[in-house]
């Protein structure tokens, strides 16, 4: 698989928008990505095979889509 998307190492609860967020770079644009869960848990421990769950979602989401006017991607899982 080709990586549409360069990810940050930079994830965190954002509380304003009740949702895990990270940033990655597409074609030399900032991307915000929002994960957004059924029952948000903003004391879940990331681990890597959680990180690689949500990178991999955003990939597959990028074959479809292309981020909102404001350069975010918005996932629920």
């Amino acid at each position: 698989m080709n990586q549409a998307i360069l990810f940050n190492d930079d994830i965190h609860f954002d509380e304003g928008q009740n949702a895990w967020s990270f940033t990655g770079l597409m074609s030399g644009q900032k991307v915000i990505i929002f994960i957004k869960q059924t029952y948000p848990d903003k004391n879940l421990v990331i681990t890597d095979c959680v990180r690689f769950d949500w990178e991999e979602a955003v990939e597959i989401w990028l074959e479809n889509y292309e981020p909102d006017l404001n350069n975010e991607i918005h996932l629920k899982l």
